[in-house]
């Protein structure tokens, strides 16, 4: 099939990537005429593992390209997908300014039958707008689906080719077909492509990620119970994911969901219910909680110098190294990042950061500037801290050389908020470490010469 993908953020350019390597003809479109010739040039704009292999193979094979112009994109595409970016408004609403301007021209340039998806996560209600404002000029058939995008990033590629489900909202037999046919070989080994109503399919990608990020916010509630009553979180956990009705993922403790999803959906999720008369209780709460989450760590740290109270006076020159600064691992996405969140508490109590990522130091250098110092690798990071935090639970981090690490701070102390590390041997290295929703090792602290 020929294929155009309009939008080549996140979601855009591993669905365009991947329709490619499944035999399609696809054309990229983006506004972001630098953007697009790096892409012409074979260089990948954003990180995501094995993406890079699919794209520059798909693109020497002559099936992924990519233009700034949208009519010559569109005019022999069969599917057109709009994969473009539904920020937050201030009131947590989904912004579809960029869905439907698009949809807008559109209509005025389509010349023949086309189906129009929505991929980008939006309200329900959105294909019926995008399907007014394509109608609104076209002289032509035309059809409207949601198809929301289940991907999490650093596994999207397999996400994309090998999925669990394919989710399409149509209520048009002529683009139900078409759907099936460009699904096909991704659903060989028998996971189902359920068709619903255009609603239903919106409603569908919403309440998937507002239940994950119910399920970790539920989690991150036990583990700061465990540390008042004397429990391990990470029993819990595997006690708890052992129940075939739970299940073990998304049941790790930390210092909050951040992400360019789980943030956005759940307040755009409450918006909507608030938009229809009716409250989203369980949603609000975990909008509230997690928003503490964020900081959690960070009091851990204050209370471990001092008063919390007097913050600005016992973290004034205390020197910090981070580890990880992307919201998870096998991505360089800093959105709502919880690390971000902590920088700025320490920067504001006169601390120094010195921080090192494997991946999302570039974007956070955009943010900071010269407010916190980077580092070429973990160790380097190390150097003359008075204590390691660590916020993002990339594979490099799990394994480290302790005893560099210890040589390397002023003092042997760790603030985990992804509980890498078991407790008896922190205990038996030597270190004060800190984690979340387990007890604190307290090992009675000897400066380094």
């Amino acid at each position: 099939m020929n294929i155009a993908v309009v939008g080549t953020g996140y979601v855009g350019l591993v669905t365009g990537t991947c329709f490619a390597e499944t035999g399609n003809h696809v054309i990229c479109v983006d506004i972001d005429k630098e953007k697009v010739q790096k892409m012409k040039d074979g260089k990948v704009p954003i990180y995501e593992p094995h993406l890079d292999v699919l794209f520059e193979r798909n693109i020497r094979q002559g099936r992924l390209s990519f233009t700034t112009d949208l009519k010559s994109a569109i005019d022999g595409a069969q599917i057109i997908f709009l994969a473009l970016p539904t920020p937050p408004g201030e009131d947590g609403s989904a912004d579809l300014k960029y869905v439907l301007g698009v949809a807008d021209e559109l209509g005025k340039i389509i010349t023949d039958y086309k189906v129009i998806v929505d991929k980008s996560t939006v309200p329900v209600g959105t294909a019926e707008k995008v399907h007014a404002a394509v109608a609104k000029h076209a002289k032509v058939e035309f059809d409207i689906v949601s198809n929301p995008e289940f991907l999490r990033e650093g596994f999207a590629v397999d996400d994309f080719l090998k999925p669990d489900r394919v989710v399409v909202g149509t209520s048009s037999a002529r683009a139900q077909k078409v759907m099936e046919d460009l699904y096909k070989p991704f659903v060989r080994q028998g996971n189902p492509i359920i068709f619903m109503d255009e609603r239903s399919a919106e409603l569908t990608k919403y309440a998937a990620n507002a239940f994950l990020a119910t399920k970790i916010t539920f989690m991150n509630e036990i583990a700061n119970f465990c540390e008042r009553v004397g429990a391990d979180v990470d029993k819990v956990r595997i006690g708890v994911g052992s129940d075939s009705r739970i299940g073990k993922r998304f049941l790790f403790p930390g210092i909050g969901y951040g992400g360019s999803c789980f943030p956005k959906d759940v307040q755009a999720l409450a918006k909507s219910g608030n938009d229809s008369g009716y409250e989203f209780q369980i949603i609000k709460s975990v909008m509230d909680v997690n928003e503490r989450q964020k900081t959690t760590l960070t009091d851990k740290i204050k209370k471990h110098y001092g008063d919390p109270a007097m913050a600005g006076q016992v973290l004034r020159g205390k020197h910090f190294a981070l580890w990880g600064l992307a919201f998870k691992p096998d991505t360089d996405d800093i959105r709502e990042a919880p690390a971000l969140y902590m920088i700025d508490a320490l920067v504001a109590a006169g601390a120094i950061v010195t921080a090192f990522d494997p991946e999302a130091m570039p974007n956070v250098m955009k943010l900071t500037g010269d407010k916190i110092n980077f580092a070429k690798d973990e160790y380097e990071a190390l150097n003359g801290a008075d204590a390691l935090i660590i916020a993002t639970e990339w594979a490099l981090f799990r394994t480290p050389d302790f005893e560099r690490v210890g040589n390397a701070l002023k003092e042997k102390v760790i603030f985990d908020g992804r509980n890498l590390y078991d407790l008896d041997e922190m205990k038996s290295l030597g270190f004060q470490y800190v984690s979340v929703g387990r007890q604190q090792v307290n090992v009675p602290a000897k400066a380094n010469a």
